[in-house]
């Protein structure tokens, strides 16, 4: 038997990872030597880039921290609406800079914060690396319903995408990452992610079907793909449905 303990209380969402006989529990952990306490964490289950601060015998610690012989653990998640700045972050920069890199099972998930104004890379083709890398070369938040994929090194900012529900899915992002202060619906592209302009109508006149050109007067344009938009009834529609998913709920 391993010689050494130390004990691990996880909190909040990060229970999530763990066994479910160790939820909202301390967890003796036994090992030997002096490792790093990021391994621990990760063989508990828990994904590196889903913390945010770690406390040891009442002292916050970076993932180098070596774990001793009777150390006491707290482990928290990332946190979005609570001032921890006295204490060592363990995020290089703010969890909230909303730019995402979604993983290849989220495509839906993508579309919707789009909707929502949010810059959300995404490609149906990417594999687990490329994935990483441009995350990590963008400073992007990876959101993926692959829990493994946080474990990656090159990770530094993560979150696992608890419900399968797309519009859930949605909701669950924006409530988890305190996001609904910094909704732009209708600034991006659905289809590419670019950022969408308003343009004179004389510059895609030509581009218009003759009953749009008789209706409509303001017009949009998309600064990637340059798909043209206006406030059609799909605007409405759209806005019907921010509003449906966004509002507070029992």
């Amino acid at each position: 038997m391993k010689p050494y303990v130390a004990n691990f209380r996880f909190y909040e969402e990060l229970n999530d990872f763990l066994e479910p006989g160790c939820h909202k529990k301390t967890i003796a952990y036994r090992f030997d030597g002096r490792p790093a306490i990021k391994d621990p964490i990760e063989r508990l289950g828990v994904p590196h880039s889903e913390i945010d601060l770690i406390v040891v015998n009442s002292a916050s610690v970076g993932f180098d921290y070596r774990l001793g012989n009777g150390d006491r653990v707290a482990v928290y998640p990332v946190f979005e609406s609570l001032d921890i700045s006295p204490l060592q972050h363990l995020r290089a920069r703010p969890l909230r800079v909303t730019r995402f890199m979604v993983d290849v099972n989220l495509g839906k998930l993508a579309r919707l914060l789009r909707m929502l104004g949010f810059d959300a890379a995404y490609s149906n083709s990417l594999q687990d690396a490329e994935i990483v890398d441009i995350a990590a070369r963008e400073h992007r938040i990876i959101l993926t319903r692959d829990r493994r994929l946080l474990f990656r090194k090159a990770v530094t900012h993560g979150y696992w995408v608890r419900s399968d529900d797309p519009e859930t899915q949605l909701v669950e992002v924006v409530q988890r990452l305190d996001l609904a202060s910094q909704l732009r619906p209708l600034r991006r592209c659905l289809a590419c992610n670019g950022e969408i302009e308003s343009v004179e109508r004389e510059q895609v006149w030509s581009r218009l079907e003759p009953l749009t050109r008789r209706y409509y007067r303001e017009f949009y344009r998309c600064s990637g793909c340059h798909k043209v938009y206006w406030e059609g009834s799909h605007v409405e529609h759209m806005s019907d449905v921010i509003r449906r998913l966004l509002e507070p709920r029992a």
